[in-house]
């Protein structure tokens, strides 16, 4: 067997052990297309719950999720404007869109006001994970509150890594350092606010 097909193969196992984790429930500690996260199956609240407890975050700060496509983000939003669905697919960057309305999600994920921000993740673990699950998975920083986001697996606190049920092995050994996304809101009509550039 070459050293490439090891490699895929033991990408393809890592990603199959963290979808069966979130299908049981559990949470994960993964790479996204920006910082390290702490996820899980965005429709299960008591494993969301699970992830506001590790960080020591307040429930009333809502998190993220992340998506494969378009037709995921579409199937958990209400009412989302067709504009909020393009710059999702279209953006070269990553770029987390607040829809007014969420569908079919958590809870105790979703923010007071029954938004939800969605990030369309085109960095292939993550994209992996919900492809396989089949739904949106949450994405928050891998950190305890108020203390900076880990970019690196390295700069991950141990109370973090300890708390979840499956670490990923994938890109463990990375050093590149990638961008926080961009945020916007789009509301009804199509109205843009941009929330972080």
């Amino acid at each position: 067997m070459s050293e490439q097909t090891k490699n895929e193969n033991d990408f393809r196992e890592d990603q199959r052990e963290a979808i069966r984790v979130l299908r049981a429930g559990g949470i994960i500690l993964y790479p996204t297309d920006t910082v390290w996260g702490i996820g899980c199956d965005a429709t299960n609240p008591e494993a969301v719950s699970r992830i506001y407890e590790l960080k020591h975050r307040a429930a009333a700060k809502s998190m993220l999720v992340l998506v494969c496509d378009t037709a995921q983000a579409e199937r958990f939003t209400d009412d989302g404007e067709e504009i909020a669905f393009q710059l999702l697919e279209e953006s070269v960057t990553p770029l987390t869109v607040i829809f007014d309305r969420a569908r079919g999600l958590a809870p105790n994920l979703v923010a007071d006001d029954g938004s939800i921000g969605m990030r369309l993740s085109r960095e292939r673990y993550s994209s992996g994970l919900c492809r396989g699950l089949r739904r949106p998975v949450v994405s928050t920083s891998a950190n305890i509150s108020g203390t900076p986001a880990p970019a690196l697996f390295q700069e991950i606190a141990p109370e973090i890594v300890e708390g979840v049920d499956y670490v990923a092995r994938y890109r463990r050994d990375d050093t590149h350092r990638a961008a926080p996304s961009a945020i916007i809101k789009v509301s009804k009509g199509g109205v843009i606010r941009i929330i972080r550039e």
